[in-house]
């Protein structure tokens, strides 16, 4: 599972920096100029970290973080950025949450050394995968749509796993038969997934009639669709 982390910061030049750094250390990177759209990117993307400038447009650094605590969005870790460099300034940022404090200029060596250092004691938050919204936690049993929880039975769970591990792939009724049943259950058939597809669709999909996420394919199976 790659490491999301995302980038709100409005100087494109340094976001531009900052995502190179961190692209050539392995990271998975997501990107925000302002505070009003790092909502909405935060919320498809569900990263593990967020690198944070204080001072943004519109929704400034300290009300992003605000909104994410009252969603109750605590697995996330966070690096404040902030051309404040004074020592109160600092230990509000971290009294707030803040996983660590940078002052502007910084060198980007140093804001890699403290991703990685940060991701090493939060280990457990980057324990998910997340396609468009959708993310999954198996070491906590939890899937959230957009942020919100949602309830899964223990099938449809190991189900939606599955297919989140191997995206834009068919599936046939079989290998799923085989991936979510105990293989002494000889009693599962075919329309026995098909039942349980339909459930887990009513879930994650916006119109589970016409689904986007987990799709049929005619006489081969069901693929879960993943753009990116």
């Amino acid at each position: 599972m790659q490491e999301t982390i995302m980038i709100v910061e409005d100087d494109e030049m340094i976001r531009n920096l900052i995502r190179i750094y961190l692209k050539k250390s392995g990271y998975g990177v997501v990107e925000a100029n302002d505070g009003e759209e790092a909502k909405s990117v935060y919320l498809e993307h569900l990263p593990c970290l967020i690198i944070l400038d204080l001072m943004l447009p519109k929704v400034s650094g300290e009300e992003f973080y605000a909104w994410l605590r009252e969603r109750d969005q605590h697995d996330v870790s966070i690096i404040m950025l902030s051309a404040k460099a004074r020592i109160d300034d600092k230990i509000t940022g971290l009294n707030l949450g803040a996983d660590a404090y940078m002052t502007k200029p910084f060198d980007p060596n140093e804001l890699v050394a403290q991703v990685e250092a940060v991701l090493r004691r939060t280990d457990h938050f980057c324990q998910k995968i997340v396609r468009e919204g959708l993310c999954i936690m198996p070491r906590k049993g939890e899937v959230l749509l957009y942020g919100n929880e949602i309830k899964l039975t223990r099938y449809e769970f190991n189900l939606l796993y599955y297919f989140m591990q191997n995206p834009n792939i068919v599936l046939s009724r079989e290998q799923l038969i085989n991936q979510i049943y105990s293989h002494n259950d000889d009693t599962v058939m075919d329309r026995t997934i098909d039942a349980h597809i339909k459930k887990l669709r009513e879930k994650i999909e916006d119109n589970s009639a016409r689904p986007t996420r987990v799709v049929t394919v005619r006489g081969m199976g069901y693929k879960f669709v993943a753009n990116k």
